[in-house]
């Protein structure tokens, strides 16, 4: 019935390039033949198991009962019938009793010394040289549908442990925006929003991404990747910045409008470092790195402070500013600048001030020194 070498030589390719064991697929082949034989020759109720010997190519059929008493079964139809309104005043789960399915504990005694109720007693079937065609058939799709089980949890598992990190692949195809990047055993889906806006692909290329969540769905294991999430930029840096991996210096807090600028507030319990140099790198090399992956994006790297008003103050560079006035009330910091510095202050389109503000957690009004009101963010 079986090509050992076929299977074999299948079972150490799965093993080997998908990384599904042995034992998962021989399983699966168990589970195929025993529900075979069960529909061709079984009985409603059996409990059929196969045992196959890879060494051999033999199968064994075994029929199970479960050793009961009369406090897991009811004895006949009328017992049922009699028993069901004070069955289900006591929540009572006996179920009807089936001599395919169940075996008493005195007889189960007579077999087996030593069993008790639960226990499983094993019955030999007849060994049956071919299943039929049908079968054959149901047994050939439930092995496939469990090696594809085998291998989705594979997947599952190896890219559940790799969630919150980046991955590299290659891009397989784009349609209606969404980019599809192929990973080695599965395939993530790059969405157009969590991607940095005027970046392009193309087929094949090269394509660095976070990894932020992992799905199983119903056409198999699903990997939400992004270029634009925060978590993305932090996880560049830890590449770059060994201090940062170790945990010597820690990023408090990430602003990012992608493609465009971000702002990260770093500080670190160890006097000896610069946390803020520790991500410029000598000559900005380290930032000039992640720059170039984010597309040119613009990076301002400020030092986290306890204080509220020293840490917004750096948090609006470039700009200098005049005085900082914390409102803990309202949760607000009315800032004053110069007028030459304003626009810094405030930023394109409003920009700079509205970073501080979701770097900091404050709201910031920005006012002139000539008392005029520039900018309130959140």
């Amino acid at each position: 019935m079986f090509d050992l070498k076929v299977i074999n030589s299948v079972l150490d390719q799965l093993e080997e390039e998908r990384g599904i064991p042995k034992e998962k697929v021989i399983e699966a082949i168990e589970m195929a033949l025993a529900t075979a034989y069960k529909k061709e020759y079984g009985k409603r109720g059996q409990i059929i198991r196969a045992s196959f010997d890879l060494r051999t190519g033999s199968v064994e059929m075994n029929q199970i009962k479960i050793v009961v008493d009369d406090s897991k079964v009811f004895m006949d139809k009328e017992s049922l019938g009699e028993a069901l309104e004070e069955a289900e005043a006591k929540d009572d789960e006996r179920v009807l009793f089936n001599p395919e399915h169940h075996i008493l504990l005195p007889d189960a005694q007579k077999i087996k010394k030593g069993v008790i109720v639960g226990d499983e007693i094993i019955f030999p079937l007849e060994s049956k040289g071919d299943y039929g065609r049908i079968a054959s058939q149901t047994a050939k799709q439930v092995i496939m549908q469990k090696i594809r089980e085998a291998e989705r949890y594979s997947v599952l598992k190896e890219f559940g442990e790799r969630e919150g990190d980046i991955i590299v692949g290659t891009v397989q195809r784009i349609e209606r925006g969404n980019i599809f990047v192929d990973v080695g055993r599965a395939v993530g889906i790059l969405p157009y929003e969590e991607q940095i806006p005027g970046e392009r692909f193309s087929q094949g290329e090269r394509v660095r991404a976070y990894l932020y969540r992992v799905e199983d769905g119903l056409k198999g294991v699903a990997l939400r990747l992004s270029r634009s999430h925060p978590r993305f930029l932090v996880k560049l840096f830890e590449n770059e910045a060994p201090e940062l991996a170790n945990g010597a210096i820690e990023i408090k807090s990430v602003a990012r409008e992608a493609g465009s600028r971000s702002k990260v507030a770093v500080a670190t319990n160890d006097n000896y470092i610069d946390p803020v140099g520790s991500l410029v790198g000598q000559r900005g090399v380290r930032v000039a790195t992640v720059t170039s992956e984010l597309g040119g994006e613009k990076i301002d790297i400020i030092e986290w402070s306890e204080n509220p008003a020293e840490f917004i103050e750096d948090a609006l560079s470039p700009a200098k500013i005049v005085s900082v006035q914390i409102d803990g009330e309202n949760h607000q910091a009315n800032v004053v600048v110069s007028e030459d510095q304003q626009s810094l202050a405030i930023g394109k389109g409003g920009q700079n001030v509205r970073l501080a503000a979701k770097l900091t957690s404050w709201r910031i009004d920005i006012k002139s020194t000539k008392g005029e009101e520039l900018q309130m963010a959140e």
